[in-house]
């Protein structure tokens, strides 16, 4: 996959399969459109996403975008949405960017797919120049689960309330966070569970604070173990939020390595505690229940 970043870098002279949104959590509803585009793709026909940046707090970092995508398709645009192309007009758009700039053979969108000045061209208008400039247009309808529509907003309502695995579940694949494990007071390792401080960017949206089940990417190697997500209120009271991560079985010194953290449940609240061995037994409990939901105790 080739990663760009300003559509009028991109530059091919063969015909293309794209589709176009923001793409700001790859949940099911967006995999639909991807999938279709790939449907289109063979030796003579590239597939293209093009991802538009809105600048806020995201789901998905723009690295975490690349790995998810990496072999989904051809080309991943990550294109900020800047004032040029908010003031593009629509039937601009689909000239100047889709027919000439992409040589789009297909295209890919969903129902409420708008675009162009003032939010003017939708599905209506792809329909109606597709001849015109030889294209063909699907316009895939929403993905549901058990009645709802599937869509970001949905995602972020159930990671604030800590339902991960609704969230997984309308994702299709586990919510996730990466960062450098960063050097703490080091008190977990005094208690006796060594942990990492993993800080993600500062736009990354975090699910609701408090202790998870977790899988844990280090070194290329998938670990169990369980995280809190928050500020640690009793020993730290930091600004910014980061997960705080107990990975099972793992010896190593992960410090300044990168690492991704991926939530399974919810186990509890975060709370701040009158003691640290207040916190440690609590801890110790959350371990055990942690190493229960993955099957390493009965």
């Amino acid at each position: 996959m080739q990663y760009i970043t300003e559509i009028n870098s991109y530059k091919s002279e063969m015909p293309s399969a794209v589709t176009l949104g923001k793409f700001d959590a790859l949940h099911r509803g967006h995999q639909k459109l991807i999938n279709k585009i790939r449907e289109y793709a063979d030796k003579d026909t590239v597939s293209i996403v093009c991802a538009f940046d809105m600048g806020r707090q995201a789901l998905l970092t723009a690295d975490e975008k690349r790995t998810l995508l990496c072999k989904q398709t051809d080309y991943l645009i990550a294109c900020p949405f800047t004032k040029d192309l908010r003031e593009m007009e629509a039937e601009n758009f689909i000239r100047e960017i889709l027919a000439k700039r992409f040589q789009a053979a297909h295209i890919v969108v969903g129902t409420d797919f708008r675009f162009g000045h003032g939010k003017r061209g939708d599905t209506a208008m792809l329909e109606k120049y597709a001849d015109e400039y030889g294209y063909s247009l699907d316009v895939i309808e929403k993905e549901r689960h058990e009645g709802a529509v599937i869509s970001s907003t949905y995602v972020r309502e159930s990671l604030a309330e800590g339902n991960v695995m609704l969230a997984n579940t309308l994702l299709g694949y586990r919510y996730r966070l990466s960062g450098e494990v960063q050097h703490g007071k080091q008190l977990g390792r005094r208690l006796g569970f060594p942990t990492m401080n993993v800080f993600p960017e500062k736009k990354k949206i975090m699910p609701r604070f408090g202790v998870y089940s977790c899988r844990i990417l280090v070194e290329g190697i998938w670990y169990h173990g369980i995280g809190n997500v928050g500020v640690k209120p009793t020993v730290a009271d930091t600004e910014h939020p980061l997960a705080e991560v107990f990975v099972f079985d793992y010896k190593g010194d992960a410090y300044g390595r990168q690492v991704t953290v991926e939530f399974c449940d919810f186990l509890r609240p975060e709370k701040k505690f009158d003691t640290v061995e207040a916190l440690k037994r609590q801890v110790e409990n959350d371990i055990t229940k942690g190493k229960l939901y993955f099957g390493k105790v009965q």
